[in-house]
């Protein structure tokens, strides 16, 4: 909740349990819909219900749309058929289609059945549309005029119109089939002589989304033209729609919080945090948490086989998480960069050796610096004594084992966490399941691997 917000819900909810209607009128209507709507999914569903009731329509509606499903889902049921009505048939259609996408069937039927024909129609089309898509995002309120037209008679039509439309920052202009052929800011028509035509102030050069487009694509191309509205088209080139930065804003905060959470070893949430139960939690981190206990099962064989050396020497395992740490990070950040730059369309999977190249030099100086530092730690220890672990006959090459193997398991971490990403984008499976944890859980088995081989062929006919 915004510090607004809280500040002003004890005030909106004594002027509930007072009856003041009009003051209650007169402080919502001041108020953002944003924080109106936290203000009010705040307090008790039926309490909530008699703030909407005193919203404009438009407000009421705004603030709707900012509420959580279940919270959306409670108001309903407190306004009844009539109210929600009201409330939900001034949504913006792109807003009202998510609604009755995520409601109960039997509510969203309600809902549904309360609606004028003509809301009811742009809310089934846009529901019409497989989830996940464009489709589902766009809003069919947008300003269209024809190439033949004046500029001032498309003046005229957007003053008449576009009241009701997302945006009048951008005008698209159609044929007579309903195609789109472009698309132009408002200023230029405003900056144009009244008696030119549309057609005269057209450059033809626009770009579009497919509207069966997965909604990732709207946040790409947004992101990369700079746009804050684009049109939405159908196969067969016909303007259905447009799609807005507010719209992408939450498909963007859905997927990045997703790969977050991936990079996490944990599967998505569905929720927020604080609304998921302790058993889902416990599915999402569970089944991450077994996969990941098997695999580090291996290291525990790796381990056995060499357990007789490790009797012989068991100083050699002192410097083991030193030595696995640093190639579980190296790998981590490797797989973090990759991953964000293959969400961001940087890179693709086919970039795969510039990849590793970057990576090899990169790596061979972060190696080649832990290196020396993982030297002057085993010194140090030795020339100190610290519980007598190893004498100062043996440290230089104890000192050398180590810097080895870091500066090996480095390199074979930076490789390993960079690549994998990549393998999983082409094998059409999510890069974020690359996650740090699955990266560390290879590295240990791994890097135990390369350190006990790197000991037994530096220490051989001294402490082993």
């Amino acid at each position: 909740m915004t510090p607004t917000a809280e500040l002003l819900l004890p005030e909106v909810e004594e002027l509930i349990r007072e009856g003041q209607y009009s003051d209650l009128r007169d402080a919502l209507a001041a108020i953002h819909p944003a924080d109106v709507a936290d203000i009010l999914g705040e307090i008790e569903p039926d309490k909530a219900a008699v703030g909407f009731r005193f919203l404009q329509r438009d407000d009421a509606a705004a603030a709707f749309a900012y509420l959580s499903p279940e919270k959306q889902e409670a108001l309903i049921a407190q306004l009844g058929n009539e109210g929600a009505a009201r409330v939900v048939e001034a949504m913006r259609p792109d807003d009202r289609a998510r609604l009755v996408d995520e409601l109960p069937e039997e509510i969203a039927q309600r809902v549904m059945a309360a609606l004028s024909p003509e809301e009811r129609k742009a809310t089934q089309a846009i529901l019409g549309y497989p989830e996940g898509t464009v489709g589902r995002l766009m809003t069919p309120d947008y300003v269209r005029v024809r190439p033949h037209w004046s500029v001032a008679q498309a003046l005229d039509h957007v003053r008449k119109w576009g009241k009701d439309a997302e945006t009048i920052a951008y005008i698209y202009v159609i044929d007579n089939e309903g195609r789109l052929i472009d698309d132009m800011r408002l200023r230029g028509l405003l900056l144009a002589s009244p008696d030119d035509t549309v057609e005269s102030q057209m450059n033809r050069s626009f770009v579009k989304l497919q509207a069966t487009d997965p909604q990732e694509e709207a946040v790409r191309m947004m992101a990369r033209y700079d746009r804050f509205a684009m049109p939405v088209v159908d196969s067969r080139g016909v303007l259905v729609g447009i799609v807005t930065s507010d719209d992408v804003a939450d498909v963007a905060q859905a997927e990045a919080t997703e790969d977050i959470q991936k990079m996490g070893g944990v599967a998505a949430l569905e929720e927020p945090y604080m609304q998921a139960g302790h058993v889902e939690m416990y599915k999402k981190r569970g089944v991450w948490l077994a996969a990941l206990f098997v695999g580090q099962t291996i290291t525990i064989l790796v381990l056995g086989g060499f357990q007789k050396r490790l009797e012989q020497a068991a100083v050699i395992v002192l410097f083991m998480p030193l030595v696995m740490s640093c190639g579980g990070n190296s790998g981590s950040q490797a797989a973090t960069l990759v991953t964000r730059a293959l969400a961001l369309g940087e890179i693709t999977p086919i970039d795969w050796w510039r990849i590793i190249r970057k990576e090899f030099f990169t790596a061979a100086m972060l190696g080649g610096s832990l290196a020396l530092m993982g030297w002057a730690c085993v010194e140090f220890f030795a020339m100190v004594n610290v519980a007598k672990f190893v004498s100062p006959d043996h440290a230089p090459r104890m000192a050398a084992t180590v810097a080895a193997a870091i500066f090996t398991v480095v390199m074979w971490g930076t490789t390993l966490g960079s690549l994998l990403p990549l393998l999983l984008r082409r094998a059409k499976l999510d890069p974020a399941a690359a996650s740090s944890p699955m990266v560390a859980t290879l590295m240990d088995a791994s890097g135990t691997l390369i350190y006990l081989g790197a000991a037994i062929t530096i220490l051989s006919g001294t402490v082993l």
